[in-house]
């Protein structure tokens, strides 16, 4: 005749190893989430719109500096910056 194991199932090592997976998940999105609502997003503080705005009229400012990417390229290559209009080594 056979017994059965009528142990609680706390008792079990296999019953832990399948809890402790989802369990640890739920802990940590908890701290995730603690985290979220305690410590705001810097990148929202900033006015970064208004920035990028500046940055790119500095960049219209200075003309001749931004030369076409085939002139880049050529310039990467050779050493040679040609003259801002001039596209013939593309």
């Amino acid at each position: 005749m056979e017994t059965l194991d009528t142990k609680p199932w706390w008792k079990y090592g296999h019953a832990w190893l399948v809890i402790s997976g989802p369990l640890i998940v739920v802990i940590a999105s908890f701290i995730t989430l603690y985290l979220a609502i305690t410590r705001p997003d810097p990148v929202t503080d900033n006015d970064y719109y208004r920035h990028g705005i500046e940055i790119n009229k500095t960049l219209n400012e200075k003309g001749d500096s931004l030369a076409p990417a085939a002139q880049a390229r050529n310039h990467a290559l050779t050493g040679f910056k040609p003259r801002p209009g001039n596209l013939a080594n593309h």
